[in-house]
C-alpha cells in the first residue's frame, strides 16, 4: 500500500543511520535545512586514541548537540530498538557510512529506506569505495542514492553526482570532496521519494565490475615490482588513513614504515625494486620503470615527517632497502 502522499518533505519523520564523520556532515546539513529529523541509530561507543578513551561517534556528537533521540543498539534485531523505531509514523530512513541493515529494518518506512554511496555505482560496492578509486587511478567518481535491498549495494539507483578526480587528490581531499557532494543528493532523494517523482532503476550488470573491499593489512603493503604511477596511486588512495606501509631493512633490523605522500619519477636506472638513492635530501625508491620519490613518510614510534626532516636527523644505511 502506498503511503498517503505529503507535499511537504520536511514534515516527513526522518531516522538517520551514521557513525562516522561523512555522515555527520549530510545529518547537519539536514538539520540545517530544517528536514524533520527525529532519530539517529549509530555506533555504540568505543574507545579511541592511545588511552582508549570511550568517545562517541561524530553522529552521537551532532545528535546530542541538536536534542535529537539517540539509539545505539548492538543488535540491529534487538526487540526494544525494534519496537522503538516501529513507534514513529510517516517515517523515511536514510543511511550514510553504516552497516548492513536487517530485512526486518529497512522494509519499515512508509517512504522506503535509501542508502548514500560514495561511489557511481555498481562499481565500487562495499566498504572503501573511495580509497579503490583513487588506488585504481579513475579519472571520476562520485555519489550515488539507492534503495536498500538484501545485498550490499546492489539495490535500485535513485540518483547519481559525478566528480573530477584531480591529479593531486589523495583519499583526504577526495573523501571531503565527496562528502560535500552527499549531502544535495540526499536532499533531492528525500523530496523525490516522499513527492513520488522519484524513479528507480536497476544496477547494470553487464559488465566486469571493480569492487571496493575492506581494507585490511595485506592489501595495503606497496609492492615495490609495480609499474610507478600505480603506486602512487596505491599511496595517493591510503593517505592519509589507513596509510600505504612497506617494511625497511637496515643491517639486521626490519621497520615498518608508512609512506603518506610519494611522486613517480620515469627515469631509467639499474637497481633492482626496493633499493634506493638519496639526491638533494631525497629518497628515489626504484621501480619497475623508473622510481618513487617520497615525500612523507613514518617510522614506527615516530610522527609523521617530510624526508628533507628525516634525513636532517638520521642517515640511512648505503646497502638498505624497501622490501
Amino acid at each position: 500500500m502506498r503511503p498517503i502522499k505529503v507535499q511537504d518533505p520536511k514534515k516527513i519523520n526522518i531516522v538517520f543511520f551514521g557513525t562516522p564523520e561523512f555522515a555527520a556532515h549530510q545529518l547537519e546539513v539536514l538539520i540545517g535545512e530544517n528536514y524533520n529529523v527525529v532519530a539517529v541509530v549509530t555506533a555504540p561507543d568505543k574507545g579511541s586514541g592511545r588511552g582508549q578513551k570511550t568517545r562517541p561517534s561524530a553522529v552521537k556528537e551532532l545528535a546530542l548537540a541538536h536534542g535529537i533521540t539517540i539509539f545505539q543498539p548492538p543488535n540491529l534485531k534487538d526487540e526494544s530498538f525494534i519496537k522503538a523505531i516501529a513507534q514513529i509514523k510517516l517515517r523515511l530512513f536514510v543511511v550514510v557510512a553504516f552497516r548492513m541493515l536487517p530485512e526486518l529494518v529497512w522494509i519499515m518506512p512508509e517512504y522506503g529506506t535509501f542508502n548514500l554511496h560514495a561511489s557511481l555505482l555498481p562499481n565500487y560496492r562495499g566498504a572503501a569505495p573511495i580509497n579503490w578509486a583513487l588506488i585504481n587511478g579513475e579519472k571520476k567518481t562520485g555519489v550515488s542514492t539507492f534503495l536498500i535491498d538484501h545485498k550490499i549495494d546492489t539495490g535500485d539507483v535513485l540518483l547519481q553526482e559525478e566528480l573530477e578526480i584531480q591529479k593531486e587528490d589523495d583519499l583526504k581531499s577526495l573523501h571531503d570532496k565527496l562528502m560535500l557532494l552527499g549531502a544535495p543528493l540526499i536532499i533531492k532523494t528525500i523530496n523525490g521519494l516522499v513527492e513520488g517523482s522519484a524513479v528507480a532503476k536497476k544496477q547494470n550488470q553487464n559488465f566486469d565490475l571493480k569492487p571496493a573491499p575492506k581494507l585490511n593489512n595485506e592489501n595495503t603493503r606497496i609492492d615495490w615490482k609495480q609499474n610507478g604511477g600505480d603506486i602512487e596511486n596505491f599511496i595517493k588512495g591510503l593517505s592519509p588513513y589507513p596509510t600505504a606501509w612497506t617494511h625497511f631493512v637496515e643491517n639486521d633490523q626490519i621497520f615498518r614504515l608508512k609512506i603518506y605522500k610519494a611522486t613517480f619519477l620515469n627515469e631509467k636506472h639499474q637497481l633492482q625494486p626496493g633499493y634506493f638513492n638519496i639526491e638533494d635530501q631525497k629518497i628515489k625508491i626504484a621501480v619497475r620503470d623508473g622510481y618513487l620519490i617520497v615525500n612523507e613518510l613514518q617510522f614506527p614510534n615516530k610522527k609523521r615527517m617530510k624526508v628533507k626532516d628525516l634525513l636532517n636527523g638520521r642517515k640511512l644505511k648505503e646497502h638498505a632497502f624497501f622490501e
